[in-house]
């Protein structure tokens, strides 16, 4: 299987309506894209297969479940080594308070966006989970005021 699918313009016009309402039915996707529903679903069914929809899901509003703060926590650790960095990626996603961890370049060896209710249990998460993890030398972190974009999917999709 190639890595990256080819996507035709019916592709593209498919995973752009499903970003932006992924609960209508089959018959008002067909019609937003131009197909009849049998083809419509062999090619939704492919783009699955071939993983380019990794899944479906509705967007939660944060602030109304009580999750006022979001924070960007840039962290380096002490060592690269791929054990180090394996024992902070298994410790993090037992975190359920981060919603996205990368392994980045630059300053930094991770990047997280982590969601809490206050100020306190950002301190919480910070001293009693993250600075338990070993390795961890450095975090650094910046609290979003706003979204200005958020979008659900790449350009051109």
């Amino acid at each position: 299987m190639n890595s990256e699918p080819k996507l035709d313009n019916i592709d593209r016009r498919i995973l752009a309506a499903l970003a932006e309402d992924g609960r209508g039915s089959l018959r008002d996707l067909a019609e937003k894209v131009g197909l009849s529903q049998t083809p419509l679903l062999r090619r939704v069914r492919r783009l699955e297969k071939d993983g380019v929809i990794t899944g479906y899901g509705a967007r939660l509003d944060e602030r109304k479940l009580g999750y006022a703060m979001s924070a960007y926590v840039a962290v380096t650790l002490s060592t690269q080594s791929e054990e180090a960095l394996a024992v902070f990626e298994r410790e993090i996603s037992r975190a359920p308070e981060v919603m996205s961890c990368f392994l980045m370049t630059g300053g930094s060896d991770y990047m997280l966006r982590v969601v809490v209710p206050s100020l306190d249990a950002y301190e919480h998460f910070l001293t009693r989970r993250l600075t338990r993890i070993p390795n961890v030398a450095h975090i650094q972190s910046s609290f979003a005021l706003r979204a200005v974009i958020q979008r659900t999917s790449p350009p051109a999709a």
